[in-house]
């Protein structure tokens, strides 16, 4: 008994927690012409007592959509792409112009100012959360 009792102690210590709890607010797309990629920009929010892991996004109003981080070096703006990123427990992460964004690449028709399309978030732990970003225009209107 003391070893069953052991082993589903060690089971749920060594279980990741799901990122279900995560929520999206402020998502929107700056859309920008002749079928360049457009960033994407939102908060998430963490309710959970576990930090959540963002590892990938999908639309199918984008061929693919990276996790993105800009960069100012020495003078120098530039773009990284990043593995994943760390929602805190209890906590928010927030996707802005100049620092951390989504990057869809090869945007449908569907990516045009004054619609909303729908985004797909995926945790580490394969949990997901879903979302409709609003599409603005090139000055984020």
């Amino acid at each position: 008994m003391k070893k069953l009792l052991f082993s589903a102690a060690f089971a749920l210590l060594t279980t990741p927690s799901l990122a279900a709890g995560v929520t999206v607010s402020d998502a929107w797309f700056r859309a920008l012409p002749a079928g360049l990629p457009a960033g994407g920009y939102m908060v998430l929010h963490n309710p959970d007592d576990t930090d959540a892991i963002l590892t990938a996004a999908s639309s199918p109003a984008c061929g693919s959509i990276m996790l993105h981080q800009s960069e100012n070096m020495n003078g120098m703006s530039g773009m990284e792409v990043a593995e994943q990123i760390t929602v805190p427990a209890h906590g928010a992460f927030t996707f802005k112009p100049g620092g951390y964004h989504l990057m869809c690449m090869n945007p449908t028709a569907a990516m045009k100012p004054g619609a909303q399309v729908p985004v797909t978030l995926t945790f580490v732990d394969r949990s997901t959360a879903n979302a409709n970003f609003v599409v603005k225009n090139a000055r984020g209107q």
